[in-house]
């Protein structure tokens, strides 16, 4: 019951996000994208610059938990699913990539444009 409880609220926390990118202009393209290595929550383009979103939904903790729950590994498996992405759709090759975080609260909304970067 916990992880179907855990799976509706990320799922609602996505359609937040979807609709606070937008405000922020940033267009969607994909949601949950996934490959072997891991998934995005969504994915999606501002001008010239193809944008990797993870999406924090967070009642309980608060954004200084951040590093906890975005260590290297998650990063390093979230670099590898945009390289798959990038390598299938070749159509956004020419673009500058960007990582960011897009955390929720039940007391505010935060959007942390180039969390990181790396190379794809």
């Amino acid at each position: 019951m916990k992880k179907n409880k855990t799976f509706v609220k990320g799922r609602i926390g996505e359609e937040f996000a979807v609709h606070e990118l937008m405000r922020r202009g940033i267009r969607t393209i994909a949601r949950n994208f996934r490959s072997e290595e891991g998934e995005i929550d969504l994915i999606g383009t501002e001008a010239e610059t193809l944008v990797f979103v993870e999406v924090k939904n967070w009642t309980v903790q608060g954004i200084e938990d951040l590093g906890r729950a975005i260590n290297s590994k998650k990063r390093r498996r979230i670099v590898e699913t945009a390289k798959f992405f990038c390598q299938k759709y070749r159509q956004y090759s020419g673009m500058a990539i960007r990582f960011d975080i897009l955390f929720i609260s039940k007391d505010a909304v935060k959007h942390i444009a180039s969390a990181w970067s790396e190379q794809v």
